[in-house]
């Protein structure tokens, strides 16, 4: 049985339609195919391989670990130097008031356990998100989706969830004395790369303070240099009390993040004793890729780079089927007319060795993810790949 049989036959799928690429490898900003063809990576892995694919820092360290060893103990009982190295490097980037970070396996586990700690902080338990954002598949973070559709088979979920809209300063009024917390993307990710609002993050930081709700900031997709800043939040002056991290903190390798104060995470440690537990998070391996990442981050000029980049796409994608282009930095949506019109050039798109996506909650958008090491070249390649696409569909 060849390897599409068993994709088909044997692992599980999320859609009757998969984009069915079989990769035979990556290297920096390509994806290549069992035949050998190139496929530009617009998407990184849904903001993931914000490095690009193989880069040798990262594998360097992720070899360098695999040599002194791998999975030796449960999260936080160990000294390990993987870990400790990160959590160093990433502290060393955030504000003061952000000194501790417990080390999960993914984005949707740090919403889990954020969750958790805003309730045992506040001795609260309601909890506010917003319309269309999205903090992961769990239990608890489907909790906080405000599509019924998506839903609606799993219920019952989480209780006292209520769902604001985003960018909407007069109904902040809702974070009340039993509001736990508030969750917020910075930048939303899956309703079409949506940046917030100055005066509504600080309403929303004013609101949270006068009500004694905690404020957490979801950048699992926003964070690590994909909007110009290595946190989006750093572009508004705007502080959360708990931060989540993911996707590209990992640099291509599976990890989540909780991160807050010292005073707050304590409180796992009692009431109950082993508050929250994991036995992969914080994997060495995985810790040694994203500190390595998160270095050549600081070595480089790549986040400096990003603005630049950003106007080159928008000033190459002009089409009069394309209604607009939202977003921030290297996350960009690009506003089509309809899903079934956007899976076309999607598709075309790929024909031509060009990887792009769709949004959840914004169908009808091209996802532009862009790894932070694409080149000036690459851009233009990809634009030209979109507008012929486009051109194809919109005859």
């Amino acid at each position: 049985m060849n390897h599409r049989q068993s994709f088909i036959l044997h692992q599980a799928q999320t859609t009757h339609f998969p984009l069915m690429l079989e990769v035979a490898f990556a290297d920096g900003n390509y994806l290549v195919d069992v035949s050998g063809k190139r496929y530009l990576d617009l998407i990184s892995g849904i903001s993931v391989s914000h490095l690009g694919h193989g880069n040798e820092a990262v594998k360097e360290a992720i070899i360098a670990q695999l040599n002194k060893h791998q999975h030796v103990m449960v999260y936080g009982e160990f000294i390990q130097s993987a870990q400790t190295n990160l959590v160093e490097s990433l502290t060393a980037l955030l504000p003061s008031n952000l000194n501790s970070v417990y080390l999960l396996n993914s984005g949707a586990e740090a919403t889990d356990v954020a969750l958790k700690l805003a309730k045992r902080v506040t001795g609260r338990s309601e909890i506010i998100a917003f319309k269309n954002a999205y903090h992961g598949s769990t239990h608890a973070a489907l909790s906080l989706n405000s599509e019924e559709y998506y839903k609606q088979a799993f219920r019952p979920l989480l209780p006292g969830v209520r769902f604001l809209d985003f960018n909407d300063i007069i109904g902040l009024n809702q974070v009340n004395e039993n509001t736990a917390c508030v969750v917020c993307e910075v930048v939303q990710g899956e309703a079409g790369y949506i940046p917030a609002n100055l005066d509504f993050l600080i309403a929303l930081r004013n609101k949270c303070d006068q009500m004694g709700a905690l404020l957490v900031f979801d950048e699992i997709q926003s964070g690590m240099g994909k909007t110009g800043k290595m946190f989006a939040f750093e572009h508004y002056g705007v502080l959360p009390d708990i931060l989540l991290l993911g996707k590209a903190l990992g640099a291509g390798m599976p990890i989540g993040a909780v991160v807050s104060s010292r005073n707050n995470m304590m409180l796992f440690a009692d009431n109950p004793i082993l508050g929250h537990i994991t036995t992969f998070g914080g994997h060495p391996v995985v810790a040694a890729a994203a500190n390595a990442g998160i270095k050549e981050l600081v070595r480089t000029e790549l986040i400096q780079l990003v603005s630049k980049k950003e106007q080159l796409f928008r000033e190459l994608l002009s089409h009069k089927a394309i209604k607009g282009i939202r977003g921030k930095g290297l996350m960009l949506a690009i506003e089509l007319d309809t899903f079934e019109n956007n899976l076309l050039v999607i598709q075309k798109c790929l024909s031509r060795g060009l990887v792009t996506d769709w949004f959840l909650f914004a169908n009808n958008r091209i996802r532009i993810a862009a790894p932070l090491t694409i080149s000036e070249g690459e851009i233009r390649e990809a634009c030209e790949i979109i507008t012929k696409a486009l051109e194809e569909v919109y005859v």
